[in-house]
This record gives C-alpha cells, sequence and structure tokens, in this order.
C-alpha cells in the first residue's frame, strides 16, 4: 500500500454483492480497507459477504433513482472515510440499432452513466483531503465496438468519457480516475454455459479472461499514485480480430 492511502480508509464498491463486485471487495479487504457493499436486490448475498469480511457495511439501492448515489454515500457513517469508489454495477441488457426502446435507452444512461457520474461527484465531494481514487468498470469492446447490446455499448461509451472527463477535473483535488476493460469474463446476459466456454478465449492470444485479473488490474492503480484517466483493457488482443459480433452470437474456430 502507498502512502497515498495510508491510515483507515474505505472503499465503495457498487454492485459488490456478487461476481466481478465481490471479488474486488474481498481482495480489498485482505489489502486492508474498509468496505461499503452496495447492492439492488442481492441484500442477503451483500449481507454474508459483509459477515464474511468483518470490516463491511451494507447498503441498498436502485441506481436508476437520481437519489441513490446520496443514500449509498450516507451509508458510510460509523466508517472510515472513503477513498476509493470502484463503479463495478451495470444494466446489462440485449437490444439493437433497430428494435433498441426508449425505455431500455433511459434505464442503461441511468444505472451505467449518470449514477456512478452523480456518485462520482459526491463521493469527490466528502473525499477529506489527500489522494482518493475512482475506477470505473467499462468493456474491452469499446476498444472494438459492434452494434450488439447497442444502448449498453452506447452507456459505457458515454462512461468511459465521465471517467475522462473526471480525471481532468479531479486531477487538481488529487483524485485520480482510472478504468477497466475487460472482455468476457463470466457468463452474462441471455448466454449459455456452453457459449461461454465456446468462446472465452475468442482473441488473439487464446486466453479468456479471469476475474482475477480484473482484480490484479484493481490493485496495480490503487497502489500506483501517478496512474490517472487511464483505461487498462483486459482482452487477450480481441480488438486485434476486428469480430462484427459480440462472441456469444460467434463460433470459435
Amino acid at each position: 500500500m502507498t502512502t497515498e492511502f495510508a491510515g483507515p480508509r474505505t472503499a465503495i464498491v457498487t454492485g459488490g454483492a456478487k461476481r466481478i463486485g465481490a471479488a474486488c471487495a474481498r481482495a480489498l479487504a485482505a489489502d486492508g480497507w474498509h468496505l461499503l457493499i452496495h447492492c439492488d436486490r442481492s441484500v442477503d448475498e451483500a449481507q454474508a459477504l459483509a459477515d464474511e469480511l468483518g470490516n463491511a457495511a451494507i447498503i441498498s439501492a436502485d441506481l436508476a433513482d437520481p437519489a441513490a448515489p446520496e443514500r449509498i454515500l450516507a451509508g458510510l457513517a460509523g466508517l472510515p472515510p472513503a477513498r476509493l469508489l470502484v463503479n463495478n454495477a451495470s444494466l446489462f441488457a440485449y437490444d439493437g440499432v433497430d428494435d433498441f426502446t426508449p425505455e431500455q435507452w433511459d434505464r442503461h444512461q441511468a444505472v451505467n452513466v449518470r449514477a456512478p457520474a452523480l456518485l462520482s461527484r459526491a463521493f469527490a465531494a466528502q473525499v477529506p483531503g489527500g489522494g482518493a481514487l475512482i475506477v470505473n468498470l467499462l468493456d474491452a469492446k469499446l476498444a472494438q465496438p459492434n452494434p450488439d447490446f447497442f444502448t449498453y455499448t452506447v452507456s459505457k461509451m458515454a462512461l468511459a468519457g465521465v471517467g475522462e472527463l473526471l480525471a481532468r477535473v479531479y486531477a487538481g483535488r488529487g483524485i485520480r480516475v482510472c478504468g477497466i476493460a475487460p472482455s468476457v469474463t463470466l457468463v452474462s446476459g441471455p448466454q449459455s454455459r456452453a457459449n461461454f466456454d465456446d468462446v472465452h478465449d475468442l482473441n488473439a492470444l487464446r486466453r479468456g479472461v479471469d476475474v482475477s485479473e480484473i482484480v490484479a488490474a484493481l490493485r496495480f492503480i490503487v497502489a500506483t499514485p501517478t496512474l490517472t484517466g487511464q483505461t487498462i483493457t483486459l482482452d487477450g488482443g480481441q480488438r486485434f480480430l476486428g469480430l462484427p459480433r459480440d462472441v456469444q452470437f460467434l463460433e470459435n474456430r
């Protein structure tokens, strides 16, 4: 741990009850962070994880609600100062250019863009001084976009832009902003386990991304106090292939 994050400190992880979020929470707890674990409906899983970690609290909020960021920050009561925000929670629903609905568009933008932007602003406002860090979970497909999951993809493009702008604005306050953009890591959305197993390593290196690599990227960002405004892409060189569609709609030959 660098002196940037010395002393008692709290990390906020949105969508931290399960999957990638829970792995990040466990790693941060092992590294000495207190945790505020955000969830929406996965309250039982969040509480079980908090009980497992010991130095953690939970807060439930629907990120589509504009009041959710303030509710999340209120969950810090009794915890050490928040110095790390991991915007991990994300809505991932299928649609295309020809069939997306205004409702899907608005919800993707609310959950995947507006919520992390508002939460980042509220987080930055409460930083007591010294170093702090915001890490946004993005998507490797931004390096080689395809039109599948159209409104989701647009929302991740927007979040990447939010991160770039915040990194520029907050640098003067000692607050860093970075991103992690993995390719397919776990079974997601309409994908079957058989399909996941077939396409997980559909990339130039023929190596599928593992959750442990996302955790390692997070730890690297935390431990590198001069790193800001950068995104670590974990895709095994998938972008070199120029895939025309999302991998789950392709055959791995």
